[in-house]
């Protein structure tokens, strides 16, 4: 951010406010999905046992069929209501071949079928609950009440939801703002990283324009209201995180779009395999026998699993790695990408300012660590980001740290204190070094210096940084640079995900263009592909440009501000322990270590998992074909059709299974090279 909207106010006393929404989250026995899944789970591993010990049926067999019913009885009524509206669910056939299994006594198949199903749609039910938690508390981001000021100078306290256009409130020291508008009088500094993504709290003054939820320091500001509750910029996220979750296309797992055709054929055929034998004389026994034959070999268990193994292996294999993928439909999707949306801070950055350069002005008799210790003991006493920077860089250096007194700080200035009986100032150079006095009446040597801290601070500016200047006893004596520190692996990612989407990716970032320009040339992306100044509702934009244009998206933010673009986008990713509630609730995977190098190889193992998935589905279809034909063609014993049906079922389970070995992370990151 420029030095000249850099302020530094002292913020110890401002009162400590969330930067993001109180975490309001479901519980898990909350959703009647989850209840009744745990109540089959329960059930099947209580009966289970009792089978295997060989005890009486009865001892087992009402257990089982009590799994039956509080697993089944949602999805069968869901399948029904499909059926209904014409449309034949494939949990309706999972239902009918668990019953079909249990008719011809294979209960405990059939009820493990049910439990799975069950389980899997109370996670589904979990994460959108959940989901909708984080898009709802967001709205605690901007306050219930704000201070009106009447033409007349007199204050009340009123709800947010009353403030009008035109109205004008007052903003004390460490509040919320509590409307989008602009800054009438005062000088301050807001933090407006849950709308913007800006690393560092960013200079208010009269023309300035602020948002609804973001902290103030510790100036007053009086705030003209320009736009109604409603229509804030953080009710819009909230807005376009909605929207874009319940309008994103609906997505379904490979094999699921191939499931209606088979269901009815399969549904069809049943009945076929039954009556017409019987239509020719043959005997109602054994054709019952024969149809349920059918049933079982026909029934798409192994083609199931030869969806299912593969993804939950790289799911897993990823989650030891530092990767939450949220679904197997997300792992699928993963693999798919062929465009990337980067966001700058918290994401490629660490999100933390750190001090990058130290500058003596020359003849200041100073030395890096003598200029760095100077500055680190002036801003001791302050909270602000930037004078953390600073003390923070001294320790890491190991210097000593001086007492001070006299500390002052000056709103859109910068700090003052006494060190060692001389006046150290530290601040922004648009405004200190405009008022540097001659106490020596040396005006040359106190021009020259003036004239070349300006030009050093000119040129860490244009390289991205943030400058702030170092007075002693009013002279400017050096500058630092101060700089949002990129991760390790930030360049390498970048260059990962290039090689295998055949793209640089876009970098979308709420910075200023200088900050953004720097970065992208350090990671390798692109001036054409870097985007700033960008508000979430542009980030958003910018994401369905791409999509417009046929690109799978891949957006991978951390905040608040980048909730609708991860919401909108084709898979969305969030870094895990700098993101917001919003964002890693919002997203479709979390990257929980923060680990970037994590996101390519994520992406390789589901194609991976992909290519696992077609092999198994040939399998499967290779043994229903056979053994469908077998029967139909010939005299399929029973316990031969449920071998072959079991042992195809066990074959693409086993070869799904092995994305669970480290092998399979180490062949992704390879394939990333």
């Amino acid at each position: 951010m420029p030095s000249d909207l850099i302020q530094r106010p002292e913020r110890a006393a401002a009162p400590v406010v969330p930067r993001t929404a109180p975490k309001r989250r479901t519980r898990v026995f909350a959703l009647a999905e989850a209840r009744w899944a745990a109540a089959a789970l329960a059930l099947f591993l209580i009966a289970l046992p009792l089978q295997l010990a060989d005890v009486s049926a009865w001892s087992w067999g009402p257990l089982y069929a009590a799994a039956y019913v509080t697993g089944g009885w949602e999805p069968a009524w869901a399948g029904l209501t499909a059926l209904r509206e014409k449309t034949l669910d494939v949990d309706l056939l999972m239902i009918v071949a668990a019953i079909g299994a249990a008719s011809i006594g294979q209960v405990m198949d059939g009820a493990l079928l049910i439990v799975i199903f069950a389980t899997s749609g109370a996670l589904e039910a979990l994460a959108t609950a959940r989901t909708q938690d984080a898009v709802r508390g967001l709205l605690d981001l901007a306050p219930t009440v704000a201070t009106r000021v009447a033409d007349d100078g007199s204050e009340s306290t009123v709800p947010t939801q009353e403030l009008t256009v035109g109205d004008t409130v007052l903003v004390r020291p460490g509040e919320r703002v509590g409307a989008d508008g602009r800054v009438l009088s005062g000088v301050s500094e807001v933090d407006q990283a849950t709308i913007t993504g800006e690393p560092l709290p960013v200079a208010k003054e009269p023309g300035d324009e602020v948002f609804a939820g973001t902290l103030n320091g510790t100036g007053a500001l009086r705030v003209k209201v320009e736009r109604d509750a409603s229509d804030s910029v953080i009710a819009r996220i909230v807005a376009m995180v909605e929207e874009a979750s319940e309008t994103k296309a609906p997505t379904q797992l490979f094999i699921e779009k191939v499931e209606q055709r088979y269901s009815v054929g399969m549904v069809v055929a049943t009945p076929a395999v039954f009556l017409v034998p019987l239509a020719f004389g043959a005997d109602l026994t054994a054709s019952l026998l024969r149809a349920m034959t059918f049933m079982i070999v026909a029934s798409p268990c192994a083609v199931v699993l030869a969806t299912m193994p593969p993804l939950l292996s790289a799911i897993a294999n990823a989650g030891r790695h530092g990767v939450l993928v949220k679904s197997a439909v997300v792992m699928e999707r993963l693999g798919q990408v062929d465009a990337v949306a980067l966001d700058k801070t918290g994401t490629l950055t660490e999100g933390t300012p750190r001090v990058t350069d130290i500058r003596p002005v020359p003849g200041s008799g100073l030395t890096e660590d003598a200029l760095l210790a100077l500055a680190a003991a002036a801003e001791h006493p302050s909270e602000h980001p930037l004078a953390r920077a600073v003390v923070d860089a001294a320790r890491t250096r190991g210097l000593a740290i001086a007492d001070t007194r006299d500390f002052t700080s000056t709103p859109g200035v910068g700090v003052t204190a006494t060190v060692a009986d001389r006046t150290v100032t530290v601040g922004t150079p648009a405004r200190l070094l405009d008022h540097t006095e001659d106490p020596d009446h040396t005006a040359t040597i106190d021009a020259a210096k003036t004239a070349e801290t300006a030009k050093t601070a000119a040129d860490l500016e244009n390289g991205g940084r943030t400058a702030v200047v170092v007075l002693l006893d009013k002279a400017p004596v050096g500058v630092l640079g101060i700089a949002d520190r990129l991760r390790p692996d930030a360049a390498a990612t970048v260059a990962d995900l290039t090689c295998l989407t055949g793209s640089t990716p876009m970098l979308l970032t709420g910075d200023n263009p200088r900050a953004a320009a720097r970065l992208a040339a350090e990671v390798g992306i692109t001036g054409d592909e870097v985007h700033a100044g960008l508000l979430p509702q542009d980030k958003v934009e910018a994401v369905r440009r791409l999509e417009a244009r046929g690109r799978r998206t891949l957006v991978l933010g951390d905040g608040v501000n980048d909730a609708p673009a991860l919401a909108a986008a084709h898979t969305g990713i969030a870094m895990g322990r700098a993101g917001s509630d919003l964002a890693l609730e919002t997203a479709d995977a979390v990257i929980v270590r923060d680990e970037l190098a994590t996101v390519p190889k994520a992406i390789a193992l589901s194609r991976a998992a992909r290519r696992l998935v077609v092999q198994n589905l040939v399998i499967a279809g290779v043994f229903i074909s056979g053994l469908v034909i077998w029967d139909l063609a010939g005299n399929l014993p029973l316990p031969l059709g449920v071998l072959g049906h079991e042992g195809s079922t066990v074959i693409v389970g086993l070869n799904g299974l092995r994305l669970l070995r480290d092998a399979a992370w180490h062949r992704a990151a390879r394939a990333t090279r």
